[in-house]
């Protein structure tokens, strides 16, 4: 098992991104599983933390096939999974009613983790996206995508593993991608970690609590 928990997995990738330590970078997390593993980052580096609200846009009568995404990070990006859409039949107007429903949930979560929360400024900054994995890379693009429309000056994508074809793809979606483990037969992300129990919006507050208050400290 190539990881405990999120936190090791933070820890380790915080070692291979220590190059950026006090360099002005931002971190930003997939929320809610890359929160965790971010933290851990965003404190080493001595950088702020920051979200990024993405949802999977599943099909409607298999909800676990992404038949695109949706992030948030400022402004909202849609990928569109073209492959799945033809392949289930899925309809405009089908696709159209999830995206709403997965554009509230999004809403949702913006107005429950940031409220009046000042956030930090990535325009000019290296961005390091963060996630506690990657599967199908649905979720990772459109929200590479979304950080990207905010305007760093250089795009890093920080995962501990992910299937080794998914990640060819995301060399054009980032400047610099890092992965400490890559694996052709890949299956689920949960499959490399002992403990990978659901990230629960509680937990994804505090943890915004604490590195914000560890910012205000330095």
């Amino acid at each position: 098992m190539p990881f405990h928990d999120r936190a090791e997995a933070g820890r380790r990738l915080a070692k291979a991104l220590k190059r950026y330590e006090d360099s002005e970078a931002v971190v930003l997390a997939l929320a809610r599983g890359g929160a965790p593993v971010a933290a851990v980052i965003a404190t080493a580096l001595h950088a702020p933390l920051d979200l990024v609200l993405v949802r999977k846009i599943g099909v409607p009568f298999q909800p676990e096939l992404a038949m695109g995404a949706m992030a948030d990070a400022g402004k909202t990006i849609i990928v569109r999974n073209e492959d799945v859409i033809a392949a289930t039949g899925v309809s405009e107007a089908e696709f159209n009613i999830v995206c709403d429903r997965e554009s509230r949930e999004i809403e949702r979560r913006r107005g429950l983790y940031f409220g009046g929360r000042e956030r930090p400024e990535v325009s000019g900054r290296v961005a390091i996206v963060v996630d506690d994995g990657i599967a199908t890379g649905a979720t990772t693009r459109a929200a590479l995508r979304a950080v990207r429309a905010r305007g760093p000056k250089k795009l890093v994508l920080a995962v501990p593993v992910a299937p080794t074809e998914t990640l060819d793809a995301m060399q054009g979606e980032a400047d610099e991608v890092v992965c400490l483990e890559a694996y052709e037969m890949f299956g689920a992300i949960g499959y490399f970690y002992s403990d990978f129990r659901q990230v629960s919006d509680e937990e994804v507050i505090d943890i915004l609590n604490a590195a914000e208050g560890l910012v205000n400290r330095r």
